[in-house]
């Protein structure tokens, strides 16, 4: 964000405590908790966004060098994503095009062609078909120059590897991201790297899993034994930009800021910024650091989980601190994972109809908002 920007938030937050209020949308909202457990409308998410819309799959220190390799998940579909002899990015349906094998297991590696494990036909890691037993005796008919792999649109920006999971579609970031890259951009993703991460899986819907960091009403009572007593009690603001959100979750020093200082003002040094990039990617910026959090739903009661650690690269050697850093915003992540869950398992008990959101949690709505945005009319029911 720009220095106005940046002040402009400071001093909203600084005014809404001064006055003893919070950040407050017009009027309470609903939403149905069939919309978090319903097979149909998780499928009609999948196909009509998590299908639909570009969708970070790596960071670009994920595929360093000419041969690298990254196998990915992306909207319940296989994705191959590769980085060439020129060092262009690459991406591909994970499948073989003769019989529809997975073409690749390892998770990551080096390598400029890979070879189907079933018959052996084999491509380059720019997506060509250049070899295959006994091809010309088999098919005679047939062209390798038309059987290379499935390409998907994917870009190199922000410093995160873009994809669009649906072949034969556009790729555009400037449309997607109007109103956040000038956020994105002096964030210098670009310049950092991974330092600590790790993977779960939780019994919950993903949009409750969004849902549990977009708002500070929770941070006194679910957080009290962790970051709870250095936030603000129920005080943060939002911004929408399309579907993507921009949440600010101040700290108590934030209330502490002379006006003598404030050429040296700065938000994250008393905030946490959560930046929720449509539909699960978010990124938790801190005051020297991002915790990027990426989701990818599994059903309409579970969710994967990736929590990754991004860092300065001059200051990656500093393991332990990172490390140390990692495992206390895990715990506090996990604190509201198990709620997540909590919720999940009680949506089937018939105690409420709809979640129901305070005017100060609008960012909920907005983001359920979002949702519906990209859903057709059969998405909103049962």
């Amino acid at each position: 964000m720009n220095r106005e920007t940046e002040l402009a938030l400071i001093d909203e937050l600084l005014a809404l405590k001064a006055s003893k209020t919070a950040y407050l949308d017009e009027a309470v909202t609903r939403n149905p908790v069939d919309h978090y457990s319903s097979k149909v409308r998780f499928q009609c998410e999948q196909a009509n966004i998590f299908r639909a819309v570009p969708t970070v799959a790596a960071h670009m220190s994920e595929l360093e060098g000419p041969g690298a390799f990254l196998r990915r998940e992306v909207g319940g579909l296989p994705v191959l994503v590769t980085r060439d002899q020129s060092g262009g990015v690459n991406a591909f349906l994970n499948v073989c095009r003769h019989r529809g094998t997975r073409l690749v297991d390892d998770t990551s590696g080096c390598k400029n062609r890979f070879s189907c494990p079933y018959h052996a036909w084999t491509y380059s890691n720019t997506g060509e078909l250049i070899a295959a037993p006994h091809f010309d005796q088999g098919f005679p008919e047939e062209q390798k120059s038309e059987l290379g792999l499935k390409r998907l649109e994917c870009q190199e920006r922000y410093g995160f590897i873009w994809v669009m999971p649906k072949a034969d579609s556009t790729l555009d970031l400037n449309t997607f991201l109007e109103g956040m890259a000038g956020d994105l951009e002096t964030l210098e993703i670009d310049e950092m790297t991974i330092a600590v991460e790790h993977s779960q899986t939780r019994s919950a819907n993903w949009k409750i899993l969004v849902e549990g960091g977009i708002e500070a009403y929770h941070f006194r009572v679910a957080h009290r034994a962790t970051i709870g007593p250095y936030f603000e009690d129920n005080l943060s603001s939002y911004r929408s930009f399309g579907p993507h959100l921009r949440s600010i979750l101040p700290r108590t020093s934030l209330a502490k800021l002379s006006d003598d200082t404030r050429k040296t003002w700065r938000l994250r040094d008393h905030s946490n910024i959560l930046y929720t990039l449509f539909p699960t990617c978010q990124l938790l910026v801190q005051k020297d650091h991002i915790v990027w959090i990426t989701q990818e739903p599994l059903g309409p009661c579970e969710t994967s989980l990736r929590l990754v650690t991004l860092v300065p690269k001059s200051t990656v050697k500093k393991q332990a601190h990172w490390t140390q850093n990692h495992t206390i915003t895990s715990k506090t992540l996990d604190e509201d994972f198990d709620i997540a869950e909590s919720i999940q398992k009680n949506l089937s008990s018939g105690a409420n109809s709809e979640m129901i959101f305070g005017r100060f949690e609008g960012a909920l709505d907005q983001f359920n908002k979002g949702v519906a945005g990209y859903l057709n009319v059969s998405g909103e029911t049962k």
